[in-house]
């Protein structure tokens, strides 16, 4: 089955989405499924089962579930123009673990696209952790969510996005040696 969001946020902006998101439906397999034209982003086993035909095309993704290890593409990475990373319930942030371990343990430099039950309240830490593009539950209002970016002006612990922590990036207004030197 296709899933396409008529809309997604990528970066801060709301954009037209052009790639479909590929599931299987109940009784079909990774290595049976037929993959169609156009940017699709297949499930990693799907990426496994069928990688040297779906080697010769330039338009697919890959996306993984929460189970799923980054790692086992780690050497396939810059052919993807999209990795998304499925939500399947709000509540399971193994999510942001992958999307970690893509951007600094395997370098990912690609679009890193949120699916599934993504919402408002989400996005400032899942771009924390590197996704830049959102593709939100399509029964909530693509605008609203896309103010969940904005919710902090700073943070205080370094990650993908601000690798120093606030202390290190901080201007501080008394020198600490001179301040100890003054002391009686």
């Amino acid at each position: 089955m296709l899933n396409q969001h008529p809309h997604i946020i990528k970066g801060r902006d709301v954009v037209a989405d052009d790639w479909s998101v590929l599931t299987l439906d109940e009784g079909q397999t990774a290595e049976s499924v037929e993959v169609p034209a156009g940017k699709i982003i297949v499930p990693l086993a799907v990426w496994q089962a069928q990688r040297e035909q779906l080697l010769q095309r330039a338009d697919i993704g890959i996306w993984f579930a929460p189970d799923e290890l980054a790692h086992t593409v780690k050497d396939d990475l810059g052919r993807f123009g999209v990795v998304a990373v499925s939500f399947p319930k709000f509540t399971d942030g193994r999510g942001y673990s992958i999307a970690y371990n893509l951007r600094r343990r395997l370098g990912y430099q690609g679009e890193l696209r949120a699916i599934g039950d993504v919402l408002r309240d989400q996005l400032f830490q899942m771009q924390r952790c590197g996704f830049d593009a959102y593709a939100t539950r399509p029964d909530r209002d693509i605008h609203e969510a896309l103010k969940g970016l904005t919710v902090f002006s700073q943070t205080y612990q370094a990650s993908v996005d601000t690798p120093l922590p606030l202390f290190r990036r901080a201007q501080r207004g008394v020198d600490a040696g001179a301040a100890v030197q003054d002391r009686p």
